[in-house]
């Protein structure tokens, strides 16, 4: 097996200990030496493995940072046992070089304890200052650093010194957290060592003169002054690059280069060979595991340079189609968030403006050559630009993403992550609750979704919105105070779970949702809360045509009516059309007030006329009488209709356009009943025609005809050149925004509220018929005011899913809704042959059925079916998708499945 065939294992460079350091196990002294000196980072891999997150940096007083330590055995047995180090090693240093013979530092143990003690006054400052694993490294390098000055003399004594000063910085700068700033400052700390070193050379050179002569200074003061500075630069560079420490892991990594388990050094910072091109050899084999892998050297050394190069070259080979999805990975959660942002930035580049930086201190000459450095975020390549995207967000500057996710738009994932930019950007500017009520966001992409967490928290966040909305502009106090609650609900949900959002955006979208909740928390107050004290009277109605605040959701067909009846010239004649109890009625009795003075609406219920035994005068006389209450002209008299019908009924149009200033719109509501009498024998074929030359006849007046079947549905030859000239309307299901809102927001003085959730699910089971969705209404509240008022149990003012299911599960819901089950059911039996054997076997399938599994199932031949199922697509009672057939509303297919048998 080749190498590249083989898996790609997973790194796990963690200190191996399975229990913590015990105070009393003197192998545990060395092992914390050894971390300390060559394994820094286990220090913080210890502290939360054993001592769990760490709370210290909370604790703002000395008082709660003792309390702290006094309540954490583990960290307060670390400090312990840096002490009881801190103690030995003055004492223990010098009695062994003295027995040995080699040298003495002249301690007695009175001043070796009393060193003991300051440096251990030095370890407790810093565990309070930087928390216990910065804390311990510091005091026991301080000590080592000390104790190395101590046994050397003159220059040499100031490179030990510089020696342990080094290593401290670098203890300082890895519990800091800052990996990063030691892992490319490998040229900056030899620049900044020699930079420094020379300062001091100055300066003691002028001492040295101002206390003998000038002279002697030039003589001996500066060149020495210059080697000690040198020295001393030198020894802080070699303390933070440790060569010695690369020297011993070059012969493993020249051994094992092509092998997976290579010996990584972990206080190093200079780059390993043959690292970068593993780690990119890692990332095309298995990018996940190459990330895992990336994480602990991240964690666990400093070769962040090989890193940062793997994952450049990496992500330059990687296909556009998987770019976004592959730094979204790198992004989820890295060690180092510099990783990222060096993915659209060159490190190269940094590395050599810093060092400048640091050659040159605060001089003016750095600033003209750093300027010469491209340091800034680059998005010239479809790689840059996406790891500048994701940087920007987790930065918080969505702005800034947005341009960068601009152009990788066209990529897997860009258009979303665009969308995402724009709608965080809209949020981040938000201050005030009128701000929030009038965003205007995107629409949320379609599936799938790289980010599908992030989408379901923006669209509670869309709810807010929308309830923020209620707030500013109901005039209900009840109804404010609803809507705020269900936004603080929404908003408490988004904060009770912040770690299901990706890192890159979770803070921008925690931050706006906790902004938002301060914002209508200073409303609460203003509203107050609703106190129920009698029962809900019930603003749902079922049944009856909807009229008022709960005629929502028909915003598109109102529009569409409006433009064809009040700012088009001539009035155009429509057909509403749809299933039973879809709402045309509703429509039709709504159109007069939603569309201002300019049109009336004489509305005809056809289902009142009778039989018709005198023929079409007398149709014609309920619909004269109709018009005549809308325009107050006096209809004609009923003998002169039935007489001569269609002359008298010409007429009298005639003398209603003549007196009439507006536009007239003459509805016929269940107009499958002119076909009903037309087939009994009751009204003449001619009929159609006469109607035919009446929609024909004036500008002025328009007809508007709502029934159940599609226009083309109406086989017989005379419906067809009536229909010619007409517009076709379809009324479908209400929305789930629109079903929403007539279930929360029925009237102004609704006192009752849905969980998010409550309300969705009525969407899934009525699908947003609107008798079904008022039905369930309807019953939620009588079902609160029998607990509360009857049975005397209180309960929140909160319909949840389990009251849903209540009202669902009890047999008078079907009860109550069988005219609108029965009236779907009987509407099949009239269509095409075989409906209802399609829904009798569909019924106990809640996932659908294929097309072959529904012929064997009906026994229907593939050409009727498909004509049968394209019918009941038509009347919206089944719907197709991927190939499957189902119903279209849960509670018709639970009714369906009752009535005519089935299991699921």
């Amino acid at each position: 097996m080749s190498q590249n065939d083989r898996p790609v294992l997973r790194l796990d460079l963690a200190p191996k200990l399975k229990r913590p350091l015990c105070l009393w196990n003197p192998l545990d002294y060395l092992r914390l030496l050894y971390w300390v000196f060559l394994f820094p980072q286990a220090l913080r891999w210890y502290e939360s493995t054993f001592g769990g997150e760490s709370n210290l940096k909370y604790a703002t007083t000395w008082r709660e940072k003792w309390e702290w330590l006094r309540h954490n055995s583990v960290q307060r047995q670390l400090i312990l046992q840096a002490l009881v180090l801190i103690i030995v090693m003055p004492i223990g240093l010098n009695r062994l070089l003295e027995e040995i013979g080699i040298i003495s530092i002249d301690l007695d143990v009175a001043s070796a304890l009393g060193l003991g003690v300051m440096f251990g006054v030095v370890l407790v400052g810093s565990v309070l200052l930087f928390g216990v694993g910065l804390g311990v490294a510091c005091g026991v390098v301080f000590v080592g650093s000390v104790l190395a000055s101590a046994l050397t003399s003159g220059v040499a004594s100031a490179v030990g010194f510089g020696v342990g000063l080094g290593v401290e910085s670098v203890m300082l700068v890895l519990r800091s957290g800052v990996g990063f700033g030691v892992a490319f400052d490998v040229g900056l700390s030899v620049a900044f060592g020699v930079a420094f070193g020379v300062a001091w050379a100055v300066a003691w050179a002028v001492a040295w003169a101002v206390g003998w002569d000038v002279p002697s200074a030039l003589e001996w003061g500066v060149p020495s002054a210059v080697a000690i500075g040198l020295a001393i630069g030198l020894a802080i560079g070699v303390a933070i690059a440790r060569p010695e420490n690369w020297l011993f892991a070059l012969p493993f990594t020249l051994l094992q280069r092509q092998q997976q388990n290579r010996q990584f050094p972990h206080i190093t910072p200079l780059p390993l060979p043959y690292l970068s091109s593993q780690i990119a050899n890692w990332l095309s084999r298995d990018w996940e595991t190459g990330l895992h892998n990336i994480n602990q050297l991240l964690g666990f050394t400093l070769q962040f340079i090989p890193v940062v190069k793997a994952v450049n070259r990496a992500l330059a080979e990687t296909p556009k189609d998987q770019l976004i999805d592959r730094v979204a990975q790198l992004s989820e959660n890295p060690y180092d968030w510099d990783l990222v942002r060096f993915a659209s930035v060159s490190l190269s580049e940094v590395m050599k403006s810093q060092a400048v930086e640091g050659l040159f201190l605060n001089l003016p000459y750095p600033q003209q050559i750093q300027a010469r450095f491209q340091t800034e975020i680059r998005l010239n390549t479809p790689a840059h630009a996406s790891a500048a995207g994701f940087w920007y967000l987790h930065e918080q500057k969505p702005d800034k993403a947005t341009e960068a996710f601009a152009v990788v738009r066209d990529l897997l994932y860009g258009e979303e992550m665009f969308t995402l930019a724009e709608i965080l950007t809209d949020f981040h500017q938000t201050a005030e609750l009128a701000e929030i009520a009038s965003l205007k966001l995107p629409a949320s992409p379609n599936p799938p979704l790289l980010r599908e967490t992030t989408w379901e928290a923006i669209a509670s966040l869309r709810r807010v919105i929308a309830d923020v909305q209620l707030v500013q502009n109901s005039l209900s106090r009840s109804a404010r105070s609803l809507a705020l609650n269900r936004a603080l609900g929404e908003l408490e949900t988004i904060l009770y779970r912040p770690d299901i959002i990706p890192q890159c955006e979770r803070n921008l979208i925690i931050q706006t949702a906790q902004k938002w909740q301060q914002i209508l928390l200073q409303v609460t107050g203003k509203i107050g809360d609703i106190s129920i004290t009698q029962p809900v009277s019930i603003p749902y109605i079922i049944g009856d045509p909807v009229q008022g605040k709960l005629f929502v959701g028909r915003e598109d067909i109102i529009r569409h009516l409006e433009e064809l009846w009040v700012k088009g010239n001539p009035l155009q004649s429509v057909a509403l059309y749809g299933h039973r109890r879809m709402g045309k009625t509703s429509i039709l009795l709504n159109a007069s007030n939603c569309l201002g003075s300019k049109v009336q609406v004489a509305y005809v219920n056809l289902l009142r006329v009778g039989d018709c035994s005198q023929g079409a005068g007398e149709l014609l006389i309920f619909i004269t009488d109709a018009i005549a209450k809308t325009v107050k002209i006096a209809p004609p008299a009923d003998r002169d209709l039935l007489d001569l019908p269609y002359l008298t009924f010409g007429r009298y149009i005639e003398q209603v356009i003549a007196n009439v200033e507006s536009g007239l719109i003459v509805a016929l509501d269940e107009f499958e009943k002119i076909e009903e009498l037309i087939d009994a024998g009751n009204i003449n074929q001619d009929f159609i025609g006469f109607l035919r030359g009446m929609v024909q006849m004036s500008s002025k007046v328009a007809f508007a005809f709502a029934g159940l079947h599609t226009l083309d549905e109406m086989t017989e030859d005379y419906f067809n050149p009536f229909f010619a000239s007409i517009i076709p309307i379809r009324v479908g299901f209400l929305s789930l925004g629109a079903t929403r809102q007539l279930l929360a927001n029925p009237d102004d003085d609704f006192l009752l509220d849905y969980k998010p959730e409550a309300l969705d699910r009525i969407y899934e089971l009525t699908h947003g018929q609107p008798y079904l969705t008022q039905l369930v209404g309807f019953l939620l509240v009588r079902l609160y005011n029998d607990q509360v008022f009857e049975i005397g149990r209180p309960r929140d003012p909160m319909f949840t899913l389990e009251d849903v299911a209540t009202v669902i599960d009890d047999p008078e819901f079907f009860s109550r809704g069988r005219y609108y089950f029965t009236g779907v059911w009987g509407q099949a039996a009239q269509g095409a042959s075989g409906l209802q054997e399609i829904l009798k076997a569909l019924a106990p399938h809640l996932e659908g059925m294929n097309l072959d599994r529904l012929s064997q199932e009906t026994g229907m031949d593939e050409t009727s079916l498909q004509e049968a199922l394209k019918t009941l697509d038509r009347h919206d009672v089944v719907r197709e998708s991927d190939g499957c057939y189902s119903i279209t509303v849960e509670l018709f297919r639970r009714w369906v499945q009752m009535s005519w048998g089935g299991k699921e």
